[in-house]
């Protein structure tokens, strides 16, 4: 911003009090009104005050409809001060009274003097990537102390909320005619002015005298996109007197007082004065007063129309200020409303035969992971890139769209698979991009993150597959962002400061290891704030560490962990069948300390079920404090709070719990985040990637997620464990079969990773079938027991034959599903799934009687019957002698109204994985319970499931490789 523009501004007075009004009138009006000017003695005059007034008033209507449509929405306007001139300080003044008059929330950003360019830059990102600012000045001059290039500055305002229009991009919009950018707020406010005279600009002859970038230009640009005919003079303009005579509109902004006479002005002329000068005159209080650059008085005798120094341009300059900056909001508010995203799917073009999984997904070239973030209206500052193919996504993006209505919620499920998995991740694929690419509708895809474990063993990869699948495969099942290595430290931190506790208390006496665990530094002895905490669960309300007695901190310092009650174990995200079960403490250096335990895979750990149930960082924070890890020798529960370890946790966790944003093959989005085992703990991914991707796809949207196993499993704690944390109700229900899982239960021969299929699988044979239909309507009936609608999806296999897929369609409708419908998305991608979208579709418009199975309050050996004979079809549950000590102890603890997670076989609907079908009134044995305090539920273990899976004879190490020349991964699937 210019002096000049300073000076524009200066004029601007407190509101008068006028009650008339102004308007736009019509062409067929203007020119009649034209006409009887030139024989008018003196002119009409513009006024920019009532104008003004006329458009904050419009402005305040604009306001008020955005509460209506969002609320709690308000318009925000940042006006940045380096320094504190006071002629600077009066603008703000007078623009903050504009903007509070409208509604807008107007602050001022006063900075100081010494800031340098760099900080005043940073400064200017910040309010770029708040979401909550709309409108962003500069006020100029800047009263620095330090050399900045004011230019840079200006450019440094997001051209989407550069308000004063002085952006290069918005400039360059303006000079081509494109006006959806931000206008510079004087030269419109000029157009603006003359519109309202009613004269026809259209065709009219202008003249422009000035050529200022921040007037003179910009009014020539507007008013030849507004088909007016246009001469710009300036200083170096010849015989300029003759040319001003032939303009129908003059506009004059030239910083020379009263320089354009009455002479110069041709009868019945629009003239619009934007010059601001300051002029003696003895008759006035101050001895001087404001003129323009045209001589009012002579000119007022010729024109037509004149604009008034002071009360002319002036109001109009904050009265266009705020109309950019309400623009502004509004684009924003449609962005944020708007029910459709503008997303560009990516195309397919299947082959024969169908390729393998990793030839298929590096034929698919992914957006770039910021273009596919802006299409489903993520912020910039929500987005943290890493690379150009993923990111974290922002859990800022919650308080932005708190007020706006979720969409559905589609959890996919399968019956109970064979070894090799029933194709319920690209199921899942298929189905988004079917809604997604097909549909057109918006959704969201929501998938654990996998574990590098069965990636190197025998399992594969968790991308889905065929031509439904996350790209990059490779980024999806390796590191991905990290998440899994800061679950695996903080566990493992975690056990190395319960070992070492154990190891202190039993080596030192009681007052050395108060003094070492409140020590004094610099003089000063204090309590951190966690073990404040621990304080005040013992009763001790003393915050001076030398005011307690030997029995309080003896309290304090000891928590006397029995080692025979520790359930915390230590983490790999690798299969290693040899630390299953190790000893620790065997240097010397631990003095004899030692004791049984064993590692488990990462994704087994407790704190991977914490991240995936939180809701947030301070939810998050709460249930690792809470995590119990032993019981003392009282029998209490001893914590991770206890420990000292709360805050360090959640540190290492803290960008862990933002969802990682992905894509499907076909370019829809995908989030992936947490990925807690679903037969040791509930297997959904986080409650944060659903809500987030809730609010993103609006009320008419879908987020579909998946929960691990089969019904029985994983939709059960999808249910009771997930949806009673996050209070969120499912609408509909996708249970995944195939035609081999079917026969298999139907009495098939046992199917093996790595051999051939036995040929019941591979022809027809409607006698299995037949057999194994208990297991799907087993299935059935557990959703139908959660009240959602189940739509049953057949993923085809190229082996099946149309009477097996007939055979289970009509199976599944008598059962009670909603529909049964046959899915070729592995071979065809989305267009394969367009009857399963289709499907879904009508079940969620259709509504759901989502209800949990059982009530928390219930004892827990009654929640575990409950969850048994209805989602196993057992007849009675039985507990060893072991596993009732524990429910009494957790019972007694406090623990027992908490949800039950059960940790079963995911092979069998019963207990025992070489049980096939769905037999009905066994006996379903519970060997052990114990407590995942942090996550929220209890474990009852149904057999020896173990928490680190091995390698076999010839796991997928022996295919996976780096192409060196290339850089790329070979040998994925």
């Amino acid at each position: 911003m210019s002096m000049q523009y300073q000076r524009f501004l200066k004029v601007l007075e407190k509101w008068p009090a006028e009650k008339s009004k102004v308007g736009s009138e019509g062409v067929a009006a203007a020119v009649d009104r034209v006409e009887p000017a030139f024989k008018m003695t003196e002119a009409k005059i513009i006024s920019g005050t009532l104008v003004a007034k006329s458009i904050r008033e419009e402005l305040r209507n604009e306001v008020k409809s955005f509460a209506q449509r969002l609320p709690n929405f308000q318009t925000g306007l940042r006006i940045v001060q380096v320094g504190g001139r006071e002629d600077s300080n009066v603008y703000i003044r007078m623009k903050i009274k504009a903007a509070t008059e409208i509604g807008i929330d107007a602050v001022h950003v006063q900075l100081p003097k010494t800031i340098t360019e760099r900080e005043l830059l940073d400064k200017i990102n910040d309010l770029n990537d708040d979401p909550q600012v709309h409108g962003i000045i500069v006020q100029m001059p800047l009263d620095c102390d330090t050399p900045i290039d004011s230019h840079r500055i200006t450019d440094a305002v997001s051209a989407d909320k550069d308000v004063d229009g002085l952006h290069t991009v918005n400039e360059g919009r303006l000079s081509i005619g494109d006006l959806k950018g931000f206008l510079p707020c004087t030269p419109w406010g000029c157009l603006e002015l003359i519109r309202r005279t009613g004269v026809d600009i259209v065709g009219a002859r202008a003249v422009v005298l000035g050529r200022s970038k921040i007037v003179g230009t910009p009014a020539a640009e507007l008013l030849k996109w507004a088909n007016a005919t246009v001469t710009i003079c300036h200083s170096k303009t010849r015989k300029l007197e003759e040319i001003t005579k032939t303009a129908d509109i003059l506009v004059v902004g030239i910083g020379v007082a009263e320089m354009v006479k009455g002479s110069w002005i041709k009868p019945g002329a629009v003239v619009i004065d934007c010059g601001i000068n300051v002029k003696p005159d003895a008759s006035k209080a101050n001895g001087t007063r404001l003129v323009g650059d045209v001589d009012y008085e002579e000119a007022k005798k010729v024109a037509g129309f004149i604009t008034p120094v002071p009360g002319g341009v002036g109001p109009m300059t904050v009265a266009m200020l705020m109309k950019n900056t309400v623009r502004s909001a509004a684009r924003a508010l449609d962005r944020q409303m708007r029910n459709t995203w503008t997303l560009e799917p990516l195309s397919l073009k299947p082959l024969r035969p169908v390729p393998s999984d990793i030839v298929i997904a590096r034929a698919q070239k992914p957006k770039d992971i910021a273009y596919l973030a802006n299409e489903i209206g993520l912020e910039p500052r929500e987005v943290s890139l890493y690379g150009n193919k993923k990111a974290k996504i922002s859990l800022d993006v919650l308080s932005r769209l708190k007020d706006k209505e979720v969409g559905n919620y589609v959890v996919v499920a399968g019956i109970t698979p064979t070894p090799l998995g029933e194709g319920k991740t690209t199921t899942l694929m298929g189905l988004i991009q079917a809604l997604g690419a097909h549909k057109r509708r918006n959704v969201v895809a929501a998938l654990r993150q996998p574990s590098m474990g069965p990636t190197f063993g025998i399992k594969g990869g968790a991308a889905g597959g065929g031509y439904a699948q996350v790209i990059p495969m490779e980024e999806f099942n390796l590191h991905l962002t990290g998440d899994i290595h800061a679950v695996s430290a903080a566990n493992n931190l975690l056990a190395a400061q319960l070992d070492t506790r154990i190891f202190h208390e039993s080596t030192q006496q009681d007052k050395a290891l108060y003094d070492r665990l409140v020590p004094r530094i610099k003089g000063v002895r204090k309590f951190s704030p966690i073990q404040l905490r621990r304080l005040e669960r013992l009763g001790i309300t003393k915050t001076d560490p030398d005011t307690l007695t030997e029995d309080e901190y003896r309290s304090f310092a000891r928590l006397d962990i029995d080692p025979n009650t520790i359930m915390w174990e230590r983490v790999v995200d690798m299969n290693d069948r040899y630390l299953r079960s190790v000893t620790v403490g065997e240097s010397s250096t631990e003095k004899g300390l030692t004791r049984r335990t064993g590692f488990a895979i990462s994704v087994a750990s407790e704190i991977m079920a914490v991240l995936a149930l939180s809701r947030s960082l301070e939810d998050m924070k709460q249930r690792l404090a809470d995590m119990v890890v032993a019981f003392d020798k009282k029998g209490k529960p001893v914590t991770a709070d206890d420990l000292g370890m709360t805050g360090a946790l959640s540190v290492l966790l803290k960008d862990a719990l933002e969802p990682n944003l992905m894509q499907s093959l076909e370019g829809t989005p995908v989030l992936v985040h947490a990925g807690p085992f679903a037969n040791i703990a509930h297997g959904c991914n986080s409650i944060i990637a659903d809500e987030i991707g809730l609010k993103l796809v609006g009320k008419q949207g879908f987020v579909c997620t998946e929960a691990g196993f089969g019904s029985d499993i994983g939709m059960e704690k999808f249910c009771n464990i997930k949806c009673r944390t996050s209070g969120r109700s499912p609408n509909a229900v996708v249970l995944v079969t195939t035609v081999r899982a079917i026969k298999m239960h139907g009495g098939g021969a046992p199917v093996t990773p790595g051999a051939p299929l036995n040929k019941q699988y591979t022809e027809e044979n409607i006698e299995l079938v037949e057999k194994g239909l208990p297991n799907l309507l087993q299935h059935i009936s557990n959703g139908k027991a959660h009240g959602l609608p189940v739509v049953v999806s057949i993923n085809a296999h190229i082996n099946d034959t149309k009477a097996e897929h007939d055979l289970l369609k009509k199976a599944a409708l008598a059962a009670g599903a909603f529909a049964a419908v046959v899915s070729t998305h592995w071979a065809d991608g989305g267009a394969g799934a367009i009857d399963l979208a289709d499907a879904v579709i009508k079940a969620c418009e259709k509504g759901s009687n989502f209800k949990l199975l059982y009530d928390a309050e219930l004892p827990l050996v009654d929640k575990m019957t409950k969850i048994a004979t209805t989602m196993y079809g057992a007849g009675k549950v039985q507990l060893t002698q072991t596993a009732q000590e524990k429910v009494e102890l957790l019972s007694n603890a406090g623990f027992g109204n908490l949800p039950i997670c059960m940790s079963k076989t995911s092979g069998s609907v019963t207990g025992d994985a070489k049980i096939k079908g769905a037999p009905k009134g066994f006996t379903l044995d519970v060997e052990d319970v114990y407590v995942a305090a942090g996550a929220g539920f209890v474990v009852a273990m149904c057999g020896e499931i173990t928490k680190m899976p091995g390698l076999s004879t010839r796991p997928a190490i022996y295919d996976i490789d780096l192409n060196t020349q290339t850089g790329q991964i070979e040998g994925l699937f």
